[in-house]
Order: structure tokens, then C-alpha cells, then sequence
């Protein structure tokens, strides 16, 4: 067994300087500030680590970093990822990037998700380059924008990176994460018939239609997902997210429109979704000559899973063991995640990561001696996976 020598002290100083950093995702929040400082940050930190390192632009002001250390071509290539963008700091109560530490724990938006694991990748290459280790195969590090909208990020990096293997370090409580939910975002729109509000004989109420796409929403959920139960996962569900409609308080509102979330299991595709949804629409349509109603597709992800027996698996597990954790367990994650989109690319992703609490909530914290471990783990994993030269 080797045992790679971590320095926790630097560890936790690089999670700090990356939290104090606000990489609010402006898709998310209008003034949120974007993933260029944070990628300038770990651009030079990859540099001091010795690894080539390059920005490759997803948006405007809004890169990825992309870290390569070479192999010596006769070893298996792997990668480490994860997204440096967080979401909004609207109802956080203190400081959201204090970064600071109390009895164990890191606080901060972004801590959990997911800079902790970004620390522990790093903390892992700078193990294996203390160490003297060079890698057979290629050691990549990927660091994206744009998880927490719509993953142009990760789009991006798969165009310039090809590895037999990647790991993904969302917060999985250092349990073995091989399955998550996909999701599909879709706009419903009902019509109706504008009329001044008297005249009922006329008007045809658009909002009021819509009260019968909720009702399905409620049907949906009580009666159709929980038919097809995924072992790790649970249903797929759907919740209405945003409505809209109307066009004064003495006026027959012409159109209403409502955005539904849509959360898929791994073996649903975006065809079955619509489908569902047009078969309401055209049942409600049959029962009432007025309703007319259309739905659109906005944006989809698929959901993802991994055999626990594919080979970044075993490797991964077992580099749990040496590090001395007993039996980690396989676990699925409800939310989407990056590796959809590895995955897809031919890259079969695994995803582990540290511990905490307060994901997307008002006081977020990761477990540093989490990070510790997972850097340990990720050091032994690189080093098995890719060989020694």
C-alpha cells in the first residue's frame, strides 16, 4: 500500500482563497459575478503545481480550466472535475464568502458545492507530485462553468478532452455515488379568447384552462411516476415552477403559460416526456372543444447511471479501503449532475465527494476532514488508474 502524504494546511488555505472568491452563476442571479476570477485562481494554481494549464472560454468572461500532466503514453488517462460556478447568495445570513473554519467545519457558498471537492483534487496532484510519482497515463483536471444553468462548461470541455475515465467530486458524503436523475424543462401554454369581462358568452379564460394542466401536474405525481421506481433513485416527479398571464382585472386573459421542471430517471428520454405531457393535452382537449393548449421543449438533460462493477468504480472503491474507510456504500442523487455529459462523450464518470450541509440553503459548510479524505482517495485512485511510469 502507498501512502501519500497530504498537506492539509495548504489544502484548506486553497478552499478558502476559492470560497472568498464569488463565482455567483449569472444565469442564476443578474449581477452574479461569473466563474473568472475563480478560473484565473486555479489557472495560476495549476501553473505552481506544475501542470500545463490553459482557459478555454465557455461565455464571455467565463472559462474553463483545463490541467493536463503528461503520461508517458502506456498508462490509462484520467480526469478530475468539477464546476467552479455557485448559486445565489440571496438569503444567506452572514458573510457568504468568509471561507471561514469552526470545529471542522468551512463555511461559505460554494463550500459543499463544490469547491471542496476542487480543494481535494488539488491537494491530491500536489500528493502525487511530493511524492515524486509520474504518471503513465494523463492526469487531467477540468474545472467548468455553469453546472448550477445549463452546463455549458462541461459541453465545452468534452470537445477538448478525451479520457478512458473521470471523477466527479459533487458532495456525496464520501459515499460512491452511480446514479442521478436527469431533468427537462418545458413550457406549457394554454389559449384563450380575449374579451372584456362581461361578456362570458364571449371569452374563453386562458388562466382558468390552466388550473386543468396543474391538476395533471398533482395526477402526475400522485398516480403515474410513482409506477416506475428506479432502486437508488426513487420516481421522476414534475413541479410547476413559474406561471404567468392575464391582461387586466375586467379582461378574458388570451394566453397563460406555465414552466414545468420535469425531474427524469436514467432510462427516460426527452421523447417519453413530451409524449406524456401531449397525451394530457390531448385528452383535456377531447373533453372540452375550448381548450386549447400546446407544450414546448426547452431544455433537457438525461439522467445517468454506472454499473458499481465498471472498472473507475472498483478502482475508486478500493482506493476508499486503503484510505480506511469500511465499506463505503453506492448511493444515488436525486439533483442532475456534469457526468450526463461525460458520459455521452464516452467517458464513463464516477462521483464522490466530501460531506456537509446547506447545499443551495442559507448556511453552507463542508466537513474538512472529508476533503482530506477525499484528496487521499483521489491521489490513490489517480495513481492506480493511470500507473506509475
Amino acid at each position: 500500500m502507498t501512502y501519500w502524504t497530504l498537506d492539509q494546511a495548504q489544502i484548506t488555505a486553497d478552499l478558502q482563497a476559492m470560497v472568498r472568491i464569488n463565482s455567483v452563476n449569472p444565469g442564476l442571479a443578474a449581477d452574479g459575478a461569473g466563474e473568472g476570477e475563480i478560473a484565473a485562481w486555479l489557472f495560476n494554481r495549476c501553473r505552481m503545481l506544475g501542470l500545463e494549464a490553459e482557459l478555454q472560454e465557455t461565455a464571455p468572461g467565463r472559462p474553463n480550466v483545463i490541467a493536463r500532466w503528461r503520461g508517458t503514453g502506456r498508462g490509462r488517462s484520467l480526469l478530475l472535475t468539477g464546476h467552479t460556478d455557485v448559486v445565489d447568495t440571496a438569503h444567506m445570513p452572514d458573510d457568504p464568502f468568509s471561507a471561514r473554519v469552526e470545529a471542522g467545519r468551512l463555511y461559505g457558498r460554494g463550500a459543499l458545492d463544490m469547491k471542496g471537492g476542487l480543494a481535494a483534487f488539488l491537494g491530491a496532484a500536489a500528493a502525487l507530485k511530493a511524492s515524486g510519482f509520474q504518471p503513465a497515463g494523463d492526469l487531467w483536471l477540468g474545472f467548468v462553468t455553469d453546472e448550477e444553468f445549463a452546463s455549458i462548461g462541461a459541453d465545452a470541455l468534452v470537445k477538448r478532452v478525451k479520457a478512458d475515465a473521470a471523477i466527479l467530486s459533487e458532495p456525496t458524503d464520501c459515499q460512491i455515488c452511480i446514479a442521478h436523475k436527469g431533468f427537462a424543462w418545458l413550457t406549457v401554454t394554454t389559449e384563450g379568447v380575449a374579451a372584456h369581462g362581461s361578456r362570458h358568452d364571449v371569452g374563453v379564460d386562458a388562466i382558468a384552462h390552466m388550473g386543468r394542466i396543474l391538476a395533471e401536474v398533482e395526477r402526475f405525481n400522485r398516480e403515474h411516476f410513482p409506477q416506475n421506481q428506479h432502486p437508488l433513485l426513487g420516481r421522476a416527479s414534475a413541479h410547476a415552477s413559474l406561471i404567468g398571464g392575464g391582461l387586466g382585472l375586467s379582461t378574458y386573459p388570451d394566453a397563460c403559460t406555465l414552466q414545468i421542471e420535469h425531474r427524469l430517471l436514467p432510462d427516460e428520454t426527452p421523447e417519453e416526456v413530451m409524449a406524456l405531457w401531449q397525451s394530457a393535452l390531448d385528452r383535456l382537449a377531447s373533453d372540452d372543444p375550448q381548450f386549447r393548449a400546446r407544450a414546448a421543449l426547452d431544455l433537457t438533460r438525461p439522467g445517468y447511471e454506472i454499473a458499481p462493477e465498471a472498472p473507475i468504480a472498483l478502482a475508486l472503491h478500493d482506493a476508499c479501503l486503503r484510505a480506511g474507510q469500511t465499506s463505503p456504500e453506492y448511493t444515488g442523487m436525486s439533483a442532475w449532475l456534469d457526468s450526463a455529459v461525460f458520459a455521452a462523450a464516452g467517458i464513463p464518470t464516477i462521483i464522490y465527494g466530501p460531506g456537509g450541509d446547506g447545499m443551495h440553503g442559507p448556511v453552507e459548510y463542508v466537513l474538512l476532514d472529508d476533503v482530506f479524505h477525499c484528496a487521499a482517495v483521489f491521489a490513490d485512485t489517480a495513481a492506480e488508474w493511470c500507473g506509475g511510469a
